[in-house]
């Protein structure tokens, strides 16, 4: 089992958030455009504060725990990432065509390690619309034949020069040594 816990910075930044929308309305009594940032802050604050408060998301060999929501890994047909990495947004499309997203506040790091897992433990899914097979690369689809690269060929003589290679080989090949003063002498 792998157990992945929310970032507890979010709470800090959180209460500091909520902390600034104090100051802020402070100042706002003073000088009204405060009040837009206090609300700027409160916002900021309750959007961190839902992030802290995430259940923490375990890894089993046979399902998915959501806090208390388990779902078994044969259940998930599609996983799908979005663009942002922390938090991690992932989105899962069980079978009955049940939706359900699951938001990490973590670091990327273990954002990413929580991906892999996922990706790893979903046999059964589409993983961003490619087969779980395909994916990982473990298996082509019957007919489709891996394509062979040949290696590139580049050129490291010029023509004139890989002439006079070709003329010195020849002559190895014919007379056994490179060397015009040497004899057969034995």
């Amino acid at each position: 089992m792998t157990c992945y816990s929310p970032s507890r910075h979010c709470l800090t930044f959180g209460l500091v958030a909520a902390g600034l929308s104090v100051f802020s309305g402070w100042v706002g009594m003073q000088w009204a455009p405060a009040f837009i940032a206090a609300f700027l802050f409160v916002v900021t604050a309750g959007i961190l504060a839902a992030l802290a408060l995430q259940p923490p998301i375990e890894i089993h060999e046979h399902h998915l725990a959501i806090g208390k929501r388990i779902i078994p890994w044969n259940e998930i047909l599609r996983l799908d990432r979005t663009s942002c990495m922390s938090p991690l947004v992932v989105h899962l499309t069980l079978s009955g065509d049940r939706h359900v997203a699951l938001v990490y506040p973590g670091g990327i790091d273990a954002g990413k390690s929580l991906l892999r897992h996922l990706r790893r433990c979903a046999r059964e899914a589409l993983i961003d619309g490619i087969p779980y097979k395909q994916f990982w690369g473990e298996l082509l689809p019957p007919g489709v034949e891996r394509r062979q690269l040949t290696a590139p060929r580049y050129q490291l003589l010029r023509a004139d020069d890989e002439a006079e290679v070709e003329r010195l080989f020849q002559r190895l090949k014919t007379v056994g040594h490179l060397d015009p003063k040497s004899s057969d002498e034995k």
